[in-house]
């Protein structure tokens, strides 16, 4: 992998070029965007590229460095991995503090990535704050996460932060076409549907299942107004055996009422990602006050937040839809 195999992040990827030909590196990044934004990739392919023998502005692939890295077997780049719902005091301590003094194996630098940055405890991250004031010359650490606000201001402090933003939806589009052979329409919807997440568009594009999901989906919102509480009941009880898409359920919907609210505001069907379901969305846009609208897409990130904290799953969902058929 090298830096012209990722889609998007022009600005992120100059910023780390510019540093790499300029020698002027950082000794802590942090890699922020939610989970599907190419984080892991965006580090590994930094990593290797620090690495490589041709000390090149992206890694060579040909390299033994490069091998190694590419196969996850590169002795100075350390993935810091937990077992636990968070990430402990003795995770950092064992993984990073006790190592760091311990020069390179066999390359320039020893570079440490810590996925899902953001479950590390307070006391974590005072552990790598002592690390990252006075590390070593041949240190670097990057930090992953989906929320930098769940970071210590000190260690925001002390990092680079390079945010990674959603990419535009015709290069989706043109990524799914020409590197993973999927047909125009499907590529297209697959690109609207994902928000700028390249993660999720190829998920959606090579599943047969989004394509079921958007259709229990829609019948949902579509008959929500109409349905009895037993059989908002019984969807609940469906989707809390489908937990692992729940969040492409909940994408989906915010996605509906927002295009609900466009066209209360604008009467435009232009722009609506649900176009094929125009009769439907004028429906409820015509049926609901502006504030019931508000409130749906408010109780669906609430219900996004609560899944997130571990809040019981039906209660969860319960309230997200009964605040959905409220006029």
């Amino acid at each position: 992998m090298n830096f012209n195999q990722i889609v998007g992040h022009k600005d992120v990827i100059d910023y780390l070029q510019k540093g790499i030909k300029e020698d002027k590196l950082s000794h802590a990044y942090i890699f922020a965007g939610e989970k599907g934004y190419g984080k892991k990739m965006m580090a590994g392919i930094f990593a290797a590229t620090l690495q490589c023998e041709e000390k090149g502005e992206t890694p060579c692939g040909k390299c033994k460095s490069c091998m190694q890295a590419e196969s996850g077997n590169h002795p100075d780049i350390r993935w810091v991995t937990h077992e636990k719902a968070s990430i402990g005091v003795d995770d950092i301590r064992n993984q990073i503090n006790n190592d760091i003094a311990i020069k390179p194996y066999s390359s320039p630098y020893k570079i440490y990535i810590i996925p899902e940055g953001e479950k590390m405890t307070e006391q974590a991250q005072n552990a790598l704050l002592k690390t990252i004031e006075e590390p070593p010359h041949y240190a670097v650490v990057i930090l992953l996460t989906e929320n930098s606000n769940r970071f210590l201001p000190t260690i925001l402090s002390r990092c680079v932060l390079l945010q990674l933003k959603p990419v535009s939806p015709p290069l989706i589009k043109k990524f799914l076409m020409e590197q993973h052979g999927i047909p125009d329409y499907q590529a297209e919807l697959s690109a609207n549907f994902s928000q700028g997440n390249v993660g999720k568009a190829i998920r959606y594009a090579s599943s047969d299942e989004f394509i079921e999901l958007k259709k229990d989906t829609l019948h949902i919102l579509k008959h929500v107004d109409e349905m009895k509480t037993y059989e908002i009941m019984q969807f609940v009880k469906g989707l809390s055996e489908k937990k692992k898409d729940i969040y492409d359920y909940l994408d989906l919907i915010l996605l509906w009422y927002r295009d609900v609210l466009l066209f209360k505001v604008t009467r435009d069907p232009n722009g609506l990602l649900f176009a094929d379901e125009l009769h439907s969305i004028s429906k409820q846009a015509s049926k609901k006050e502006y504030e019931a609208i508000e409130n749906v897409i408010q109780a669906v990130e609430k219900a996004k937040v609560r899944l997130k904290a571990n809040v019981n799953f039906d209660t969860a969902m319960e309230l997200m839809i009964f605040v959905m058929k409220e006029k």
